[in-house]
């Protein structure tokens, strides 16, 4: 709102804000005098992160709809782009990558209003349980008593989240699934093997264009 009574163009690529030096949603209601910067991709790389954090819970919710028994363990936004952990069986091949790209894309086409909610902490783990979502559980169960434990749905997605998001999965434009790796659960040896898919989006097919041509040229 804030931004929209700046300019209308400011207010369509709003990512995020930050409210008294802390990065804030944009669903973030301010009901005190403060000082708010808002964030946008081209501003900063916190207004990069929120748009690429989106894009992470667009490739698990291709993900889920694909192999509806993977179970979901972390997805952040990282300096470039985003990454997600999933215990599956096998895997991920180039077959897979194209199929949840093309997944990815129609979810965008969608447009899902991206909803922000809390939960108690015993409800929370129990939401979670009944999901069959072992790694959400163990995360909730490691916060600290007394912290807020927030979710982020869209459509039949939701995902255990601090956020930021954006508003909508319509707000995401070009995306590209870059590469697949094994990752361990918490980077401990001593835990399962999971499977780690990075990706990178922009608001711009010229962007991202721009990117993979950088990444073939580093190669």
């Amino acid at each position: 709102d804030v931004a929209k009574k700046i300019s209308e163009g400011l207010a369509r690529v709003a990512t995020c804000g930050e409210v008294d030096g802390e990065i804030k949603d944009l669903r973030h209601q301010i009901k005190k005098d403060c000082t708010l910067n808002i964030h946008t991709f081209e501003s900063s790389i916190e207004g990069k992160k929120a748009y690429w954090h989106t894009t992470s819970h667009i490739m698990a919710q291709a993900i889920k709809r694909i192999f509806p028994n993977v179970k979901l363990a972390i997805g952040p936004s990282i300096d470039n782009g985003f990454y997600y952990d999933f215990d599956i069986e096998k895997p991920f091949s180039d077959e897979d990558k194209a199929k949840i790209e093309e997944e990815m894309k129609k979810i965008i086409k969608e447009d899902l209003e991206i909803e922000r909610y809390t939960l108690p902490r015993e409800e929370a783990i129990k939401f979670m349980k009944e999901k069959g979502e072992d790694y959400k559980v163990e995360l909730i169960e490691d916060l600290p008593e007394g912290e807020e434990i927030s979710f982020y749905k869209q459509g039949e997605f939701t995902d255990l989240c601090a956020g930021p998001h954006l508003m909508s999965t319509g707000k995401v434009k070009a995306i590209k699934i870059l590469t697949s790796s094994g990752a361990y659960w918490r980077g401990n040896e001593n835990n399962k093997m999971l499977q780690r898919i990075y990706g990178i989006s922009y608001p711009k097919s010229s962007q991202l264009e721009e990117y993979i041509q950088l990444i073939e040229e580093a190669k």
